[in-house]
């Protein structure tokens, strides 16, 4: 299902055939809704802060829902391969570029000292050979504990923690659901992994995955938080990457939500920052049923949580205009081409190439049904979307359109029954999923400048928002005007001058934001 609805969505990004995608998205939402892609049936875990328990029947599902196979081997792909499919494909030195990360590197910021907790549902057995091909191939930083490295004292690490439990990552026997394929987050957790590393590449990496089963009723998001909240109580990370989430009315109560809070409270209390995804589907989210009912999609704008939540930085997502093939300090540098890179490669989009990102139609995005707007969204950047009483998702963006998306590579065998992924080798991926492990990566350069973790970032933020003059040079303000309506049948909302609920605040120019951030951090 995953690979279905991945195909479905690119192809129709790259031939801009939006009117024949809005008739066909409502009835793949219920497929969508059926199928759970690689979370877990919920309920809120046994015993919470308070020593209560709720049922919930929300799934967490990974946002890497947009994603093309591209070549096999351990040599990437080309640009001529990525553009014969439609797509700009990405190297890690062209979205360095792209972002102004280089002159942070040029001061001897990428991470060092830092370490970004990515959190998934069962891991992959490749990915330490996985991580060795992708440094190699990108002329990376080598990591400790990637296949094939002999350790050092000044070397990265990267591990692994598997609090439940570490089973293979292969799919289910049998001719069940398959629902509970330990496969099935397998690209997921290489996109996280391989990204974060390839913005920060000095930083620490912890993967951490739960063994979530998937049809139950009694695990996944519980997991998860547990997971995170072991990770904040030993201090084991700075910054926590979640690409992952749920329609806040897939919860059966808010009380049920609630209760999954606390590793979220803990991580406020310990200075870790915690990031989320804001979502794939634009507005429109799904339910999740049992099983053998299926689910329905929510006949209004809705938002995801974690990403909604006001503890958690969410991110959502764009069309990355920009040279594919830049090297890390080459000045940022539009690209245009008809018809490949979806928005990108549009004359109505993008006329004369003017655009260096364009909002993404799929970003997750709109006004929270749970959470009441916090005082840090009370000041925005002139003509910014208005923010009513209720918080506004997400708070800033990155790119996320496989159209214009990254290169990741996976070995981990398909399993043939759609949970993983047709072939090994080199994938285009996109998603808000892209978006959200690389801001971990900033977030953990900017704690390396620091000194320490930054904790909650959002206040400050938005403090450099309610600046125009460092707004202006901070963030790259993407106010194309395109929406977020993912579906026909639920309407969207339009990226606009300043915040807006699709891209927030926008991308980050890095050079000058990480400096800002750390300052407004500290009340300047």
């Amino acid at each position: 299902m995953l690979r279905f609805r991945a195909h479905y969505w690119g192809v129709m990004e790259e031939r801009e055939a939006m009117k024949l995608f809005a008739a066909c998205l409502s009835a793949l939402a219920l497929l969508v809704a059926t199928i759970a892609l690689g979370g877990a049936g919920l309920q809120a875990r046994t015993s919470n802060a308070s020593g209560t328990a709720a049922r919930s029947e929300a799934i967490p599902q990974p946002w890497v829902t947009d994603f093309q196979f591209i070549k096999t081997g351990t040599k990437p792909p080309t640009n001529a391969d990525c553009e014969a499919v439609g797509r700009t494909c990405f190297t890690p030195q062209a979205i360095q570029s792209a972002y102004n990360v280089g002159p942070l590197y040029a001061r001897g910021l990428d991470g060092k000292g830092r370490t970004i907790a990515v959190v998934d549902s069962y891991g992959s057995d490749t990915m330490a050979h996985d991580l060795h091909v992708f440094n190699q191939a990108f002329g990376l930083a080598p990591m400790c504990g990637e296949e094939g490295v002999t350790c050092t004292a000044s070397m990265p690490t990267f591990k692994v923690l598997a609090i439940t439990g570490s089973p293979a990552t292969k799919p289910q026997p049998g001719n069940g659901t398959h629902l509970e394929d330990k496969s099935a987050w397998a690209l997921e957790v290489a996109l996280d992994v391989e990204t974060a590393h390839a913005i920060a590449p000095g930083a620490n990496i912890l993967l951490v995955h739960t063994n979530n089963a998937e049809t139950l009723g009694v695990q996944g998001f519980p997991q998860m938080m547990m997971a995170e909240d072991y990770v904040v109580t030993n201090h084991l990370a700075d910054v926590i990457s979640q690409s992952f989430g749920s329609a806040e009315e897939a919860f059966s109560s808010f009380q049920s939500l609630e209760n999954l809070r606390y590793a979220f409270k803990n991580a406020a209390a310990n200075g870790v920052t915690v990031l989320a995804s804001s979502g794939d589907g634009g507005t429109a989210n799904g339910t999740k049923q049992p099983t053998a009912k299926g689910g329905n999609l929510i006949p209004f704008p809705t938002v995801s949580w974690p990403g909604s939540d006001p503890l958690v930085t969410g991110v959502g997502g764009t069309y990355l205009c920009t040279d594919p093939l830049a090297t890390t300090n080459q000045p940022r540098t539009n690209y245009k081409k008809a018809g490949i890179g979806a928005k990108c490669g549009s004359n109505t989009y993008n006329p004369g190439g003017v655009n260096a990102e364009v909002a993404w139609t799929f970003s997750g995005g709109g006004f929270s049904h749970v959470f009441a707007k916090e005082s840090w969204q009370n000041t925005l950047p002139a003509g910014s979307t208005p923010i009513g009483a209720t918080r506004g998702v997400p708070d800033v963006a990155f790119q996320a359109s496989a159209g214009t998306g990254a290169l990741v590579y996976l070995s981990l065998p398909p399993d043939g029954l759609g949970s993983n992924v047709n072939n090994t080798g080199w994938y285009d991926i996109g998603g808000t999923s892209l978006s959200c492990p690389q801001w971990a990566g900033l977030v953990a350069i900017a704690g390396q400048l620091n000194g320490g973790s930054l904790g909650p970032i959002n206040a400050a933020l938005y403090k450099i928002g309610a600046n125009p003059a460092r707004y202006a040079k901070d963030f790259f303000d993407i106010a194309t005007n395109n929406t977020n309506q993912g579906d026909p049948t639920v309407p969207g909302y339009p990226a606009t001058t300043g915040w807006d609920p699709v891209t927030g605040l926008g991308t980050p120019n890095a050079a000058n934001l990480i400096p800002d951030l750390v300052a407004a951090l500290h009340g300047n």
